[in-house]
């Protein structure tokens, strides 16, 4: 039986999704059909969340609707701050997002105060919006804690991604910098069963509710091999410090056997489809900042470990030096992740619940044959009724 275990699922299909797709024919990620480059270069992130959410980009009334009800939503209750002050700074930020998510979700008391979550679709959409809504506040809230800084409202006449750079920052941003932040957005937004993803939709199955769901995302978010990559690479920029010192860094690094987090993914085998529309934003904001020095060690580190390894970047890599640029802790990178997941998640979590079935597999058992414990002398005097079945007819 051994032989038909596929250790990490790998080229298992376990079920049916209309959400995203990588094309192989074009090495393409699609959101609902749409190339996820063209979404990027054209859309703002709320039209994409609402195309992952419905199935088709809004129109301009649909745009203006569902931009009402997040904008409505944007600040963070007081009960969700005051457990976000609970724990210590020296907590990971996604602490702060997997506890605060939880807290907003026990707030909710519509259909999620019984363990029997009977949440209608229209409901979860809802709260899919008002989650997506939260997340920048959160963020922001946790990234100005930690700094000492106190926090800055939403502002109602910002686009979703400029109001996510001012509750964090409390200023404007020029439009490169905001329209380099809403690519990045729109490129973490989804990516079919990847393992956050395929969590929540076995959450899901159980018929537990949508913040549950969405929390134990977070959790498998957290994870290195996941969203904490993109933590990992700066990091490594950290590490390396110039350009200069890449080849001396990779010979160190490849001969203790390191992982070089940021290359490589499981799906892509021509390199990751979204990575060229981050690198160009990445570029735009290099430009913006001067910072050529950054563009000259990834430049270095990209094409030397290419050329001896033939592995290519994941989106991973251009993302965490871009929001470095923009000013963002690198613990702050995993929450951004979560920030632009949610749209995702919750666009599974709704399709899984439309068409449900509990994800439950087999395993394999490697370990002991029965066997007892020694001295043990079992109860003969609760006789299994269908061993007599002449007493079991009176």
């Amino acid at each position: 039986m051994t032989e038909d275990i596929r250790k990490g699922l790998v080229g298992v299909i376990a079920d049916v999704t209309a959400v995203s797709k990588v094309n192989p024919e074009t090495n393409s990620l699609l959101y609902r059909g749409y190339p996820v480059q063209e979404l990027a270069a054209t859309q703002p992130f709320d039209a994409v969340a609402y195309l992952l959410w419905q199935g088709e980009l809004p129109t301009d009334a649909q745009l203006a609707s569902l931009r009402d009800t997040e904008r409505a939503h944007r600040a963070l209750a007081d009960n969700v701050k005051a457990a976000i002050d609970l724990l210590p700074l020296g907590a990971h930020p996604m602490d702060e997002v997997r506890t605060a998510v939880s807290v907003i979700g026990a707030n909710d008391t519509r259909g999620s105060a019984s363990v029997l979550d009977t949440a209608s679709p229209e409901e979860n959409l809802q709260r899919s919006i008002r989650l997506f809504a939260a997340l920048p506040a959160i963020v922001a809230y946790g990234q100005r804690r930690r700094r000492g800084l106190d926090p800055v409202a939403p502002r109602e006449d910002l686009d979703y991604a400029a109001n996510f750079l001012w509750m964090t920052f409390g200023e404007e941003h020029d439009e490169v910098v905001v329209d380099a932040f809403n690519r990045s957005l729109i490129l973490y937004a989804e990516h079919s069963f990847n393992a956050s993803t395929f969590t929540a939709r076995v959450i899901t199955s159980t018929m537990s509710d949508l913040y549950s769901a969405v929390v134990g995302a977070i959790g498998a978010l957290k994870g290195p091999l996941h969203g904490g990559a993109n933590e990992a690479v700066l990091h490594i920029f950290d590490e390396i410090g110039s350009a200069e010192n890449v080849t001396a860094w990779l010979d160190t690094a490849l001969a203790q056997k390191r992982k070089i987090m940021g290359f490589g993914h499981r799906v892509y085998k021509r390199g990751d489809s979204r990575v060229p529309t981050m690198k160009a934003a990445l570029d735009t904001l290099v430009a913006h900042y001067d910072r050529p020095d950054v563009a000259a060690l990834y430049d270095a580190l990209e094409s030397e470990f290419i050329a001896r390894k033939g592995i290519y970047p994941n989106l991973d890599y251009p993302s965490g030096p871009a929001y470095s640029l923009i000013g963002f802790d690198t613990l702050t990178f995993t929450p951004l992740f979560v920030a632009a997941r949610v749209t995702g998640w919750t666009a599974h979590i709704m399709e899984q619940q439309a068409s449900n079935a509990l994800i439950r597999p087999l395993s394999a058992y490697t370990g002991h044959d029965e066997r007892h414990v020694e001295g043990y002398v079992p109860d003969t005097s609760a006789i299994d009724v269908r061993e007599r079945p002449e007493e079991a007819a009176e």
